[in-house]
């Protein structure tokens, strides 16, 4: 009852049966992987995730843990035959009282208990087994006698008679011997099996981990990229206000000083207008001695005699000095805000890329090595380095550092023509022949560019890439964990070209081809950089 109810317990909520591949979310329940991939992927568009047996909330897709204390348990009970079984049987001869035999016998087709197997024939033709319901099976289904022998040629369990017939001549052990050669070998692969299980299973909660890290990360920067977009806002909202501001006060002082200064000149317009009809009269008059006689009073002067308009020069020299934007400022405000800006785009979704520098000691006679270690060069010139077991013999160099671990990155410069190969190779690789180069082999990963066509090239093994790749630079990025190898064209937006999976068994080292000697195309001053 209780192995019923435990059984009960494994039981997957989402699909109602038995857990497959259990995973476990960080509010503590357990669903099969499957089932949970699935209801997730329903809530991805929601935004928001949710446990379906707690409805606990997640606001990122919550990480799958593999629950392996509970695999443990749910095999346990699955897969082992449970003991329960070998007491359903019941000894043939007690009808009126049903005991649990101990032994059957193949001979006679019963099951005994002790006291009836006390009693039973001890004669040799009377074999003895475990309890059991179905001994036919232990019988020889032509001559109905026991199965007592294995032939090895034939692979078959045979009895007495088929020994002395059509198997005379084989290779013919007892069960017990032939059993015991079949658990060994059984359990040889047993342990292989179990190695490489453990083996598998450490890989998978090695990728867990760094899945959960991923996760974590990506949630820190979500915050982080969150935090400044706000902060962005927030500043580019105050120098609108700001600004919008500053212009609302400089048009109000502009529109007053306007207004002051208009009502004046219309009220000089109307003295004006007054003194010209006074003027106009004066000279329709047709009596001298009256126009002679009008005073010459100071109204009546010439405009520019007086002065002309200096009552209104300093109201347009107010229109000037009202103070301006502070354009410095903004400027300076708007600047700061790309350098932000530009910050985030460089430097959120990239690591800082791996210090690589080529080994001389690896580098073909005709492969020139600038000052840096950064930049290989074909040359007509031989350099006369000295024939070594590790030197490439063709076109080729290979980086001083090599990777077991971890995650980089590094960029490679080429020229726009030309043919080159770049990738990486394990150090084991061949350093002569034509199977030497970087992807012509099991040992290295390349891209290799020839004729404008770009190919990656892995065991000899080529897959063409589309023609539009148009940038000089190309990243190399290694993921040793996941075992991935990846290309990337540096264009904006960067644009991934073809990803590599292996185990990697071996240091890998960034590998440099300058030139395509195969075909005989060959071109001084070709060359491939790696980049800072």
């Amino acid at each position: 009852m209780a192995s019923a109810d435990l059984k009960d317990e494994l039981d997957c909520s989402i699909c109602l049966s038995t857990y497959t591949d259990p995973v476990m979310l960080r509010c503590g329940h357990n669903f099969c992987r499957l089932c949970i991939d699935q209801a997730l992927d329903t809530q991805d568009g929601s935004g928001v995730y949710s446990c379906p047996e707690c409805r606990e909330m997640f606001y990122t897709r919550p990480a799958l843990m593999r629950n392996i204390a509970l695999r443990k348990i749910m095999e346990n009970i699955m897969f082992t035959p449970p003991t329960e079984i070998k007491n359903r049987i019941f000894c043939t001869h007690c009808v009126d009282s049903p005991v649990f035999a101990v032994r059957s016998c193949l001979h006679c087709d019963v099951s005994l208990c002790n006291k009836h197997l006390r009693a039973h024939s001890k004669s040799p033709e009377h074999v003895l087994s475990d309890p059991s319901t179905s001994v036919e099976r232990k019988k020889c289904p032509v001559h109905k006698k026991i199965l007592e022998y294995y032939c090895t040629e034939d692979a078959a369990c045979i009895c007495v008679y088929c020994s002395a017939g059509e198997h005379r001549g084989h290779r013919v052990e007892s069960l017990d011997e032939a059993s015991e050669t079949k658990k060994k070998k059984l359990k040889n692969i047993l342990q292989k099996l179990t190695t490489k299980r453990e083996e598998t299973e450490e890989r998978v909660r090695n990728l867990e981990e760094r899945w959960r890290k991923a996760q974590e990360k990506a949630a820190g920067e979500a915050e982080r990229v969150t935090a400044l977009c706000r902060d962005i806002r927030r500043r580019v909202d105050d120098l609108e206000k700001k600004v919008l501001s500053e212009i609302s006060r400089q048009e109000k002082e502009e529109s007053l000083s306007l207004s002051v200064l208009i009502h004046q000149l219309e009220i000089k317009k109307d003295e004006l207008s007054r003194k010209m009809r006074h003027i106009e009269e004066l000279c329709s008059m047709t009596d001298p001695l009256t126009v002679l006689q009008e005073p010459d009073n100071r109204d009546l002067c010439d405009p520019e005699e007086k002065g002309g308009d200096e009552d209104t020069g300093g109201h347009d020299k107010q229109l000037h000095d009202g103070d301006d934007l502070d354009v410095a400022e903004i400027s300076d405000t708007l600047h700061t805000l790309c350098e932000v800006i530009t910050g985030i785009k460089s430097g959120i979704y990239v690591e800082g890329p791996a210090d690589i520098l080529l080994d001389v000691n690896t580098a073909a006679n005709y492969i020139h090595i600038s000052d840096d270690l950064k930049t290989a060069t074909w040359s007509e010139k031989k350099q006369n380095r000295p024939k070594t077991a590790e030197r490439f013999q063709e076109y080729q160099v290979m980086s001083r550092r090599g990777f077991t671990s971890g995650q980089h990155h590094w960029d490679v410069e080429s020229r726009r023509s030309g043919r080159w190969m770049v990738g990486m190779c394990y150090p084991s690789i061949g350093r002569s022949g034509g199977q030497s180069y970087i992807g012509d082999n099991n040992k290295s990963w390349s891209l290799r560019r020839c004729k404008n066509l770009y190919t990656v090239i892995h065991d000899s093994k080529e897959v063409r890439l589309p023609d539009n790749i148009s940038s000089d630079k190309v990243r190399i990025y290694l993921d040793c964990e996941a075992g991935q190898l990846s290309f990337y064209e540096l264009c904006d937006p960067i644009k991934h070209l073809h990803t590599f999976t292996a185990t990697f068994t071996e240091p890998l080292h960034v590998a440099l081809c300058v030139g395509d000697p195969l075909s005989g195309f060959l071109q001084v001053g070709y060359w491939l950089k790696i980049c800072n």
